[in-house]
This record gives structure tokens, sequence and C-alpha cells, in this order.
């Protein structure tokens, strides 16, 4: 037996505890932990946007014991209370303390409102009370910093927080995107206090200038330093603002607080870290609000997942819509096999759209050869040079030129009277579906139209007269892009009937050479049949989800191989375009389109 004398036993517990520590992760002694925040969280009337605020809320990478949350929610004719409730008895407990208030007695509305949207002086007034409120709690509990983060707000950016907190300044925001060019800030404020739009606008919003600015307002996601002497003097009540002359308005009185103290407001663009929606005009009611929210999840899938919604609140989130051709009798996506994630977000789109789509596999450029381009008859146009940069045609341009070939030749052969071709890289503009089947009634009423465009490129110099009696529809100019367009069966047998395979070009410039509006009149010339009758939206309905240069940008087109060797083109002995046609009336489906 061994005995330990009282020193030994004190190296032994050393030993053990110094390992304890050890596996438990040792700490160092100047650590110091992240500071405290109070959260306000006011809700009305949100509940389509809640299920996808809170599950994104609840991701963000920050601690939640620093996290104090102050919840206010009234005058609601939705569900919002519910989902609160329902959210806090799961969550509530992860934050260092929820002061919350969910008041379901309160009338559906304040006076003078007859759609639960409006914002008259008694609203405002509710809010601002409720938000200096906020303020007192947050000083009283020596909270170092108040963070105001509207329920309409989706932040994708996991770690917004702490990259806020990182540029140390006195009152922050990330810049968000929206719809359009709104954004939750402004670039210059008027002299009776309301927006004006500065010169530098733009360019922060479309990031050609990135960092963190001053501006006259940050507003919906405001991180605000209260460790600094002059927050002291920050408040959202007119009535404490020496002097005051501005709108009865919660955020402008901040900022003009704000500018009082002498506190700079910043919005900072250096990454995408999250969106928000449009506000409603006046008279606008919920619905339109829902409509807005649909336009940002699909904008959100541009570059992101799809908002994701928690276990916990699936069950308020609607069904997907039920799915239509929009009264077209055959919708394409034509998508390249190499490119799933482009399919794949086209695809969720329909799905939140409620399109019935039908997937094209483009032909690959990539794939093509010698053979193929024998058999099915392609030869570049004589004399034929890119416009802007005097090469030839790359094996991309073909592929997309036959891709949009073989579904021409698919209307013919099944007669579809009327379709809708999308290409996989666009974004689609707020309220698509219900512009489209406008577009679709007013068309048809108005002109014989054989192909509109939803999405192209418009030159600048372009003279593109209105339809007479339309609102939306322009005869179209020379134009490049086939983003999306629809078109007839007479259009689709205009397009095929001179043979175009045997002296092609790419597709963006033949149709402008069929509608005769092209530049290069000795090319017009080699099409003497030129009568589709082509018009455009106006504005646009879908856009490039990149432009060349960005990051993202992904050319399947122009960064390609380019013909090098005009045997492979100009051969004589290639099979005659109306035989291809007679094989593919056998049936799209069949060995043509499979080894595409």
């Amino acid at each position: 037996m061994v005995l330990l004398t009282p020193l030994s036993c004190a190296i032994v517990v050393c030993l053990v505890s110094s390992i304890h520590s050890n596996a438990q992760g040792a700490v160092n002694q100047n650590d110091t932990k992240e500071p405290t925040m109070l959260v306000v969280l006011l809700a009305r009337n949100k509940e389509h946007t809640l299920p996808y605020f809170l599950t994104l809320f609840e991701r963000l990478q920050y601690p939640k014991k620093r996290m104090s949350l102050y919840i206010r929610s009234d005058h609601n004719k939705d569900r919002t209370v519910s989902i609160m409730e329902d959210w806090l008895a799961h969550n509530r407990h992860y934050y260092h303390s929820c002061d919350v208030q969910l008041d379901k007695s309160s009338p559906k509305y304040f006076p003078g409102e007859t759609r639960g949207t409006e914002w008259g002086d008694e609203r405002f007034t509710h809010i601002m009370h409720l938000k200096e409120q906020a303020m007192d709690k947050a000083r009283h509990i020596w909270a170092d910093y108040i963070w105001f983060l509207d329920m309409d707000v989706f932040l994708v950016k996991a770690d917004v927080v702490q990259l806020m907190l990182n540029e140390e300044k006195a009152i922050v925001g990330p810049m968000l995107n929206s719809l359009a060019t709104y954004s939750n800030y402004w670039g210059e404020m008027t002299e009776d206090y309301w927006y004006s739009r500065s010169e530098d606008y733009l360019p922060i919003l479309e990031r050609k200038q990135t960092g963190c600015f001053a501006v006259p307002m940050v507003h919906s996601c405001v991180l605000v330093d209260l460790t600094r002497e002059a927050s002291d003097q920050l408040t959202f009540i007119p009535q404490n603002v020496s002097g005051y002359n501005g709108p009865h308005d919660d955020i402008i009185t901040f900022a003009i607080s704000a500018k009082t103290a002498g506190v700079d407001m910043h919005v900072c663009n250096f990454e995408t870290y999250g969106f928000i929606p449009s506000p409603l005009d006046e008279g606008q009611d919920l619905e339109v609000d829902h409509k807005k929210l649909l336009s940002i999840k699909l904008e959100v899938m541009v570059e992101h997942p799809p908002l994701p919604v928690s276990p916990v609140l699936a069950k308020y989130v609607p069904p997907l819509p039920k799915k239509d051709k929009a009264g077209f009798d055959m919708i394409y996506l034509v998508s390249l096999a190499r490119r799933p994630e482009r399919r794949e977000r086209m695809f969720r789109s329909f799905d939140l759209l409620g399109l019935d789509v039908k997937l094209f596999n483009a032909v690959d450029g990539k794939k093509l050869n010698e053979s193929y381009l024998k058999e099915t008859g392609v030869k570049q146009m004589v004399n034929y040079k890119d416009p802007w940069s005097q090469r030839d045609m790359t094996f991309g341009e073909i592929g997309c030129f036959l891709s949009h070939y073989f579904i021409w030749v698919d209307i013919a052969n099944n007669g579809y009277e009327k379709v809708l071709l999308f290409e996989d890289d666009i974004r689609f503009e707020p309220y698509f579906i219900e512009k489209v089947i406008h577009m679709r009634n007013e068309a048809d009423s108005l002109v014989d139209w054989d192909l509109i465009y939803l999405g192209r490129k418009k030159l600048k110099s372009s003279d593109e007269p209105w339809v007479e009696d339309s609102e939306n529809l322009v005869y179209v100019d020379y134009s490049y892009w086939t983003l999306c367009y629809a078109i007839t069966l007479k259009g689709a047998k205009k397009l095929l009937a001179p043979q175009p395979l045997g002296q092609m070009v790419p597709v963006d410039e033949y149709l402008p050479i069929m509608f005769n509006k092209h530049p290069e009149k000795d090319w017009m010339e080699k099409f003497p049949v030129r009568n589709l009758n082509a018009f455009s939206v106006a504005p646009l309905y879908v856009f490039p989800t990149h432009y060349t240069g960005e990051m993202g940008y992904i050319s399947d087109t122009e960064e390609s191989p380019i013909i090098e060797d005009e045997t492979i083109l100009s051969s004589d002995d290639m099979p005659s375009v109306s035989d291809l046609d007679l094989r593919l009336k056998v049936g799209l489906n069949g060995a043509v389109k499979d080894e595409l």
C-alpha cells in the first residue's frame, strides 16, 4: 500500500484538474465574451414572413445567451401571435431573457384603418413608443447594443451580427437586397426630411462601390452601440428632439436625433447579407405583400438556397400553387444537363410560380463533333463574323441554336399553337405570372404576333414604338439574347422554313434577321422571306442572373471553342435539312435527341 503525503495529494488533484480542464478546452485568460444586446422584434400581420424570418433568426451565428429579446405584437388579423407563441415555446430558453407581449385582445385595426396596412399617426405613435420603451430597457439592463430588426428581413448571412460589430460603428446596418432599386438606406434626405436619391445610391446598391458608407438613414436592420456617450441622445419620440419639425415617423425621428447628436449612420455592402421586400404603396393590402414575398423568395434562390422553414413552423406555410401552363399549350425550359444547379433552381421557381414546364435538354456545344455537324447539316453562314469580336461561331453558339431549333421542330410536330420558352439563367421580375397572363390577353386582342420577347438585351439605339392601345407591347428592334420568349405555331414554322442550319448564325442574330431588323443587310439577303411578326414586352419580365464580368457569370456560348476548321462546316456530303426534319417528325424523343 502506498501512502500519499498532503503535498502529494495536492499535486495529484492539480494534475487531474489540469487534465480535466484540457479535456474541456482550455480558456485563455485574455478571451472576452461577445457584447450583450437587446433585439427588438415587432410583428404585425406577418404570418406570411414569420416562418422564414424566425427560422433564419434562430440560425444566426451569435451566442443566444448574449441576446435578450424584446417582442411585441398587436392589432393582427392573421396568425402572427400563434406563430410567435409556437416559436417561443421551442426557442425562448436559448436566449438570455425574453420580454414578450403578444396582444390577442387588441382590435384588428387602428382608428381610420380599413386594410391593416395603413400608416396613420396613431400607428406611428404606437411604434414610436414601443421602440422608445425598448431603448429604455436596453439602457436599464446595461446592454452593449440594441438591434432593431424588422420581421420581414431575411438574413441569409448567418454571421451578419459579428460582421456589423467588427465595423465598430455607432449605428450600422447591412445593406439588404430587394426588388428594383429599393433597399434599407437613403442616399440623401431633403430639407423637409424626406427621401432623396443621391448620386452614389445606385453605385452602392449595385456594389460598384463597396464599404461602409455614412448615410442619412438606415432602417429595418439597425445595430446601435449603446456604449457610446452620444447614444443617450438617440430617441424615437419627436418631442425629445430639440426643435424637431420633421414628419411624424419613427425612423425619420430616429435619424434626425442621430444627426442632432452628431452620430453617423452607416450602411455596409461588402456582400449579400439578406433580403427585404419593398414597402407597400398607399392603398395596397396584404395580398400584395404576399406577392412581394414570392418575388423575394425567387430572388433569394439566384445565389442562395431556398428560404428555410423549421419543422415547428412548417404548418404555417401555405401549400404550393396548383400548376398550369398560364394559357399556353406548352412551356419549355431549355437547360444543359451539366448545369444541374441551374435547372434545379428553375424548377423550384416554377413550383413557386405554379408553372407546368417541360424540361428540354439543351444541345451541349462541348459534345458536338464533326460527324454530328455533318449529320445535321450545319454550315456557318458564309462570311459570318461576330459583330463585336470578329470571330467565327463557337460550338456553344451552335449548340444554343440547335436547342432552340429542335424546340421549334417540336412545336411544329405537335401543333402547339402558343408556347412559352425559358432559358435557365434568368431571374424573374415581380408579378411575373400576372404580367404574362395580361400580356397574352393584350397581344391576342391587338396584334397578329409570332414571337414576343419577355427577356432580351435591347440596344440603346433601338427605335421601338408602342403598339397602339397597348400598355405592355412594343414593335421590337434589333436585340440580343433569347432569355425568354413566347412563340406561336405560325412563328415556329416561319423560323424553320428557310432551313437555317445550312447557313447558321447565332440564334439571337437569326431572330432579328427574320423580323427584318438586323443591321447586317447582306446577312438578311440570304433569307429572302423575313416576315416574322415580333414584339417585346416593355418593361421586360425577366433578366439574366449574371452579367458579363460579374462574379458567378458563366457563358456556355461565348466561352467555348471557336470553329477553326471550315471543312467541318462546309462539306457537300451533308444530309439535307428537309431529311433531318422528316427524321425529327418521327419523334424528338428518339435517337437524335438522345445523342445530345
